[in-house]
């Protein structure tokens, strides 16, 4: 058996060997985004490239989703590594699909350029007979949590459950031979590595104020004003902001999809989208309180009526420390320590939260990017770092904890306590989220 420094040279040399491999899965991506649940043509992409590899493939039989599964033969955990493949939709970004908007302003396709680039390096350097458990590569859909309504069209016609990929293949069943996952994110400006420690989760809510349409010249009084509740709902949101504690980092940041149908007639029909940002469930669920009853409290002023439809979200993100602690210190054999930074808590969202509630993951941040995420001057200006260098972090990481008989991947899991004991009690907790209520019943006036 080899020990862990050839190991990881092994390693290093391999994704160097597939280095064009690896840039060209970025880039093919880069210039073909697609937004959640609707990457199809990345899913196929991906089967092609895993094909490549000599590996085949399980997919998502009508959902885009690929996997992987790597079996060493000797016992021990399945660890699994995950890239996302969709994008964000910036209409004002250069690179934007000019009919949907959509662009990789979010770096995920960084995301499934890492995730061959580890395939290749543990499946092609010869390593796996030092190693014991399974590998997973997963290619997995729809982290960014948009186009709510599009989602929730698929939840009624019974194709998904929740709105988020990761959520949804967990109820499906593609996580119950992993123990462990990892992925790697897109950094900001100036980071080569960063380690993250928590995260924001969410809970996403679609608001719909009625009211009654009228002639809004000829006749206002006898329409009730729906986009006028909606106007005091959000500003009975604003007035209560001070009530939020600072420590559980709160975020409340509505949009309106209609504020009516023509300017000349009362609008009856208001619609809006926010999500309930917060570092714990407690504290979003608490929060969620607050923000229900300014919203009914517009609808009230006016006469007019609101319906609330919660949908479950992300839950709260936090890492593993003994796994963020072995990522670590892998990072340090390719980067100086100088350029190792340490994020502590994000206020961001992502479906990543909820895995590390039913199992160990970490999400460090890869560099090589410019500008802003999700915003119009996002770059990748460096691919050695932001695909292959991420590739071989994701690689020397996996092969670190099933080295041997994997004692480094069953330390991690002694260590690790969930939020959840089953997937079957995370699964109950997200389907209570979805809840819809109509206020005011009854007009408290008379």
């Amino acid at each position: 058996m080899m020990d862990r420094e050839q190991l990881f040279q092994k390693i290093d040399k391999c994704v160097n060997d597939y280095r064009n491999m690896i840039i060209e899965t970025g880039d093919h991506v880069y210039k073909n985004p697609e937004t959640g649940y609707r990457e199809f043509k990345t899913s196929r992409y991906m089967v092609e490239k895993f094909r490549e590899l000599g590996l085949e493939c399980i997919t998502g039989d009508n959902i885009p989703a690929v996997k992987v599964t790597v079996d060493t033969g000797r016992p021990g955990p399945g660890v699994a590594i995950l890239g996302e493949m969709d994008s964000v939709i910036c209409s004002a970004h250069p690179d934007s699909d000019r009919e949907t908007g959509a662009v990789h302003a979010c770096g995920h396709n960084a995301q499934l350029a890492a995730l061959i680039g580890a395939c290749a390096g543990l499946v092609k350097s010869g390593v796996l007979e030092n190693l014991s458990g399974k590998l997973h590569f997963m290619a997995v859909p729809a982290e960014e949590y948009i186009e709510i309504s599009y989602r929730m069209d698929l939840r009624e016609k019974g194709i998904i459950r929740y709105l988020g990929g990761k959520p949804e293949l967990v109820s499906r069943g593609w996580f119950d031979d992993v123990d462990i996952s990892m992925m790697i994110h897109a950094a900001s400006e100036g980071m080569k590595v960063g380690i993250e420690e928590s995260g924001n989760g969410c809970l996403a809510k679609m608001i719909r104020y009625i009211g009654k349409p009228s002639h809004a010249g000829g006749a206002p009084d006898k329409g009730i004003n729906a986009l006028y509740a909606a106007t005091l709902g959000l500003s009975a949101i604003n007035a209560i902001r001070e009530t939020f504690e600072d420590y559980e980092t709160i975020r409340v940041h509505p949009i309106i999809t209609k504020g009516g149908d023509i300017v000349n007639v009362i609008p009856d029909d208001v619609r809006i989208e926010t999500y309930v940002r917060g570092k714990s469930i407690e504290s979003i669920l608490e929060t969620n309180k607050k923000v229900n009853r300014a919203l009914v409290g517009g609808a009230v002023s006016m006469g007019a009526r609101v319906e609330i439809v919660d949908i479950p979200g992300y839950m709260p993100l936090s890492t593993a420390k003994a796994l963020s602690r072995r990522f670590e210190n892998i990072a340090r054999r390719f980067v100086d320590e100088s350029e190792i930074r340490y994020t502590g808590h994000s206020r961001g969202s992502t479906d990543m939260g909820d895995l590390s509630t039913i199992m160990p993951i970490i999400q460090p941040y890869i560099g090589g990017f410019t500008g802003s995420l999700h915003s119009d001057d996002f770059a990748i200006t460096d691919k050695e770092t932001a695909y292959v260098l991420a590739g071989k972090l994701l690689a020397c990481t996996a092969a670190d904890l099933l080295y041997g008989d994997a004692s480094a991947a069953r330390e991690v899991l002694e260590n690790f306590t969930p939020t959840f004991k089953s997937k079957k009690e995370y699964i109950d907790f997200m389907d209570s989220l979805y809840v819809k209520r109509v206020y005011p019943v009854n007009d408290p006036l008379g």
